[in-house]
Formats: structure tokens, sequence, C-alpha cells
């Protein structure tokens, strides 16, 4: 028939993967920028093939060595487009399927599109059981790749080659949708990615998915007015959801205009540039005092593209006002109504429009505006002394974060996501530029950091990217600085080694337990301890046996010229730091975690009785 074409299920993914468009403001963008892989049996020689056939510069590969990472890879690039596009990841089936899912996991908790494409079991199930298969006794139709359902935004497997035609368009309307979007996972059985079929040629037609910019309603708008004007004390929590809208300059209009005062969630820094005269910085667990100070006294909160995890609301105690009321500009309905708060469907930038013109001529209090300079004036002071020289101790790791951020200035972007780094860099970081600060703490993945860089500099190919992580998380992953390498692509990366898990030791020994099992140490004896010497790793002298340039740094001297050299040093820079494990910053706020409540250790005992009182503090709001 001359309106169809006869392929086989691969090259019919790939001709129509190469078609899917997303537009936003009347500007289109590839929904799919290229396939990450790794080849197996289970996709070899099926997807494999019918990339090598048919993909190409509309299609790219690019080779992963490890299919976690590969999957940070397409998040991290997501997350810098927008939300506007993404990569395909391609897997065998069994272990390297499996691998895949901890980056599910990261892209549907942080509410960013990538695309699964697992090699599955045989269809016909003639073989069977093949290599890799999990034989389920309850069931035939049953495979590793069911692990992804609960992980994904939509699921599906393909025992036919003609259920592409469902299925494609409903996985890529998933993928474009700022609500629903999160992993997408289209199991593919190794025998149907080589059958054929006739496919319609429309089915191969450019697709464009439109994102609107959906107001929120006129009753909703005037309810939030009157909010406004009857609140002393108005404070906004600004969440990723001002950057997946592109809704930095109407939040900065707002604030200006309102003069109320910002703080910022991990997703959401750079939201607010740091010198703005109405910015507090981080808020919650990892908050700063200055934001934190605000919001226990806030009478109105203004949610702003934020889900409200626990460590933004510093597990529910960070609003202690009597009378607080919430407000909450979201897309995603749920998010809109968490706390109670009068929800104010809709886009971000266009309902900030509606609210900035609704309260024209209207402004916080004098008394609140004074307070918040006085705060920021506070932080100030408090900020230099954390970062200030400590004696006897040459490098602190609030030293490597300042320096760091002078390095970055507006043309770089640092990315971290795991351990105790986060805490101290979402305190201490000034952003100089909206897209300077990357963080993935919504899964808080060890290992995200340097494959999450692969993707920043891949979709933004002309700034800094400077990978910043501890020894824990390098040792977890690091190998796609080999992939780096072979792309040519320029990173810089930060470690600080404390000889171990550094974050959850300090979380142990605060919660008034011994060390026990995070430190990176020699074995000495049979006993359940590891008390020995700290293993010594030359991190440095590891990133050059896998090409990249080692340099050690252990004075703030010679890690601001590190930093400065890695600037025209071409391809993958590792600094490698050594910093102690107990030097470290206040908090700010109280973060939920259940202590003992009976123990024969003494601190424990303490401990447990500081958590009895602190969970008083708790607070439901409806």
């Amino acid at each position: 028939m001359k309106n169809t074409v006869t392929l086989n299920m691969a090259a019919a993914l790939v001709r129509f993967l190469q078609q899917q468009y997303i537009r936003r403001d009347g500007r289109e963008h590839r929904l799919i920028n290229g396939v990450w892989g790794i080849f197996g049996h289970g996709n070899v020689t099926g997807f494999g093939q019918a990339l090598e056939e048919h993909g190409g510069r509309g299609l790219p590969y690019l080779q992963a060595k490890n299919e976690q990472a590969m999957v940070h890879a397409a998040v991290a690039f997501a997350k810098t487009r927008q939300r506007l596009g993404t990569f395909a990841c391609t897997s065998s089936i069994g272990p390297g399927a499996t691998n895949m899912i901890t980056g599910a996991g990261v892209a549907t908790v942080n509410r960013l599109p990538v695309l699964l494409l697992p090699g599955d079991i045989f269809s016909n199930r003639i073989p069977g059981p093949v290599l890799q298969q999990l034989e389920y006794p309850g069931s035939q139709d049953v495979s590793v790749n069911d692990c992804f359902r609960p992980v994904s935004k939509y699921w599906d497997r393909i025992n036919r080659p003609e259920q592409i035609l469902a299925a494609l368009p409903e996985a890529m309307r998933v993928l474009a949708d700022p609500v629903e979007t999160g992993a997408v996972t289209i199991a593919m059985p190794e025998d149907v990615q080589a059958e054929s079929y006739a496919y319609p040629l429309h089915f191969f037609e450019k697709r464009v998915y439109t994102v609107e910019r959906p107001v929120c309603s006129a009753e909703s708008l005037r309810a939030a007015v009157a909010l406004f004007r009857s609140a002393r004390r108005p404070l906004i929590v600004a969440g990723g959801g001002v950057h997946y809208s592109d809704a930095v300059a109407a939040l900065d209009k707002f604030a200006s205009a309102t003069g109320v005062p910002v703080s910022v969630t991990q997703a959401g820094k750079g939201a607010i540039l740091d010198a703005h005269p109405q910015c507090l910085g981080a808020i919650g667990v990892t908050g700063t005092a200055a934001a934190n100070a605000i919001a226990l006294e806030a009478d109105l909160v203004i949610n702003i593209g934020t889900r409200l995890s626990d460590f933004t609301t510093a597990s529910k105690t960070q609003f202690q006002h009597p009378r607080v009321r919430f407000i909450a500009i979201n897309l995603h309905g749920a998010d809109a109504h968490k706390h109670g708060a009068l929800p104010l469907l809709g886009d971000a930038r266009t309902v900030l429009g509606q609210l900035t013109r609704a309260l024209a001529g209207w402004q916080v209090p004098a008394a609140h505006r004074a307070q918040v300079q006085r705060q920021r004036a506070a932080w100030d002071v408090t900020r230099a002394t954390l970062v200030s020289p400590k004696r006897g101790v040459p490098l602190t790791q609030a030293q490597v974060i300042d320096e760091l951020n002078r390095a970055c200035g507006t043309d770089g972007t640092v990315i971290h996501a795991s351990g105790g780094i986060p805490g101290d860099i979402h305190k201490l970081w000034r952003s100089q530029s909206p897209v300077d600060y990357h963080s993935e703490y919504g899964y808080s993945c060890m290992g995200y950091e340097i494959a999450g860089a692969l993707g920043i500099k891949l979709a933004a190919p002309e700034r800094e990217v400077y990978a910043f992580l501890g020894d824990g998380s390098y040792l977890m992953l690091h190998t796609e600085i080999v992939t780096a390498v072979q792309e040519g692509l320029k990173l810089t990366i930060v470690l600080v080694d404390n000889h171990g898990f550094g974050c959850i030791h300090g979380l142990q020994r605060g919660s008034g337990g011994n060390s026990f099992g995070n430190e990176f140490r020699h074995r000495t004896s049979r006993s359940a301890r590891l008390e020995g010497e700290p293993v010594a790793v030359d991190f440095a002298q590891n990133a050059e046996s896998l090409g990249a340039t080692g340099v050690r740094a252990e004075t703030p001297a010679e890690l601001r010229a590190a930093l400065e050299n890695a600037k025209s040093t071409k391809g993958v820079v590792l600094i490698f730091v050594t910093t102690p494990a107990d030097v470290r910053l206040p908090g700010y706020s109280w973060w939920d975690v259940p202590v003992s409540a009976t123990s024969k250790v003494p601190g424990v005992r303490a401990a447990r009785a500081a958590y009895d009182r602190a969970t008083k503090k708790q607070r439901f709001h409806y």
C-alpha cells in the first residue's frame, strides 16, 4: 500500500522519535534529542541496529558506561532545558534494565522527563527462560521491567509491533506534559523489536506538543488578593517550578513591586538572585538563618512551583504563626492544595503577572520590609564568619563552596546531589545567575553529579560546568569521566574527601550514636567496627587513569589557582581537596530523624528527649 511503509518495530520507533517536538511561547524544541545506550543481546540487534541504520544526526547515539548514569545525564539535560526536551535511554534486558530504575526514580520524583527503552524477554516465549530472565512462578508475563511501574509516569510493554501506534503518542504526551511528566518506560521484547509491520506514513509526520500557559481563575485571584492585603508578614517560597516556567523575571518584578521577601528551595535556587533586596536565600532544614527567621513569623506563605518536601517545611515546623495561611501557584493540583493552601492553578509566570497587576500599588508594611533587611544584613555577617579560615584547618567545606562560588561567576553552573554538600551549599551559595546552581535533592541520589554534569554540558555547551561531590558519591559512580573524555566535553570536578559518608556520620553522631559504619577505615580486628586508619585513595591519580587532568589543592589559594587554571584546560579536570569531617555548619531549622526510644547509650537517650520536644512543634495545616 502506498500509504504505508514496512519497517521492523525498532526502526519505526527510531523514525517516530525523530519527528517529536515540543513548543512553548512559539518556539519549537526537539523532544527527544538523542539516545544514550549500552547494548546487550536484548537491544543490540533490534533497537541498536535501527539506530545505526536510521538514527544519524536526527537521533544521535551517546555511549554511557553505566545505565544509571545515562538516565542521570538525560534528567540533568531536561532540567537545564526547563523540561523542553530530553533523551531516550536504552539498555539490554535484565541487569542493564534494572540499573536504570534508580534514574527513573530521580526523574519521576523531580518531575523531569526521560524516555526509558529497556529490552525485554521474548514475547513469543518460545526460547524462555532466556539469559537474564527472571522466572516468576505466578505469571509468565512478568519480567524485571515490571519494577519500573511504580517509578514511571507511563509504562507499557510492546508485545506486537503495531502496538507502538497507540503507545508512543501517549508516551510523548506524558513526557511533554508539565503536570504529568517524569520517567516514561516502554519495555521492548527482544523478538518484537525485529518484527515488521506496514505502518501508516502519517505516523512518521512531524508532531508538536504545545506547552500552554494557563491562567488561574478570576475567583481564586480575588481571594488571593484579599489574603495579600490582609497580611502583615508575607513570605514567598520559590521552587523549581519558577525555573521550569521561565518565571524568574516575573518573580523579580513581583518582589520588587510589592516588597514581599523571597526564600528558595533547593530546586528554586536562582529563582531570585541573592543581590535582590527581597532575597532571603535558602529556606528549611538547609536554609539560612534569615529565611528561617522570617518564615517562623510569616502570616502568609506563597508557595510557587514547589512540592513542599520535608526539607522545605522543616518537617512541618517551619511556619509557626498561629494564623498562617498559604497560597500556592502551581500547575499540579496535588501540590497546589498542600498545607491547605488557596490554589492558584496555572502557569507560574502567567499567574505572577496576574498578581502583579491585581496588586498594583500595594506593598508590604514598612516594618516587615525593615525586618527583612535586618535579617539579610545579619546573615551577611554570619555567612562571612562561616566561610572564614578556621585555626588549624587548612581548608573547610565552607571555604571550598565560597571559592567555587566566586569561580563560577555568571558563566558557570555548579551541580550537586547528595550527602553534606547540599546542606552547606544551599545555605552559602549566592546565585549570580538564575542558572548557576543545579541541585538534585528530590531523590538525593549519590552518583548523580558527574553524569548530570554531562547532561548540563550537552544542554548548555557555552557554560562552565562544575560537578561538586564527596568521595563517597564519587566512588559510587565516576565512570562517566570516560564518556566526557570520549565526547570531548569540558567539565571541572571538585571532589572533597572526608574519608567516608561524612554527612550520615555527622547525623549519626549528632543523634547521640557512636561512630559506626560510615567512615572509610581499615578493619583491624574481627569486630563489627572499622576502627583503623582511613583508607588512602588518590582521587587525582584515579581521575588521570580515566583520561582527566588531576590536581590536588590543600589551601584556599591553591584551590583558587586550580579553579582558574581549569577554565583554560581542555577536557575534564578533577580538583581533589581534603576537608575535615568534624567541621560542620550550624543548622537553623529542625529535621525529623527519629531517634531510638530505648537505648543504653546516654547520648541516644538525650537525643531522644530532644527529639520528643521538637515533635511538639510540628503543625498540620489544613
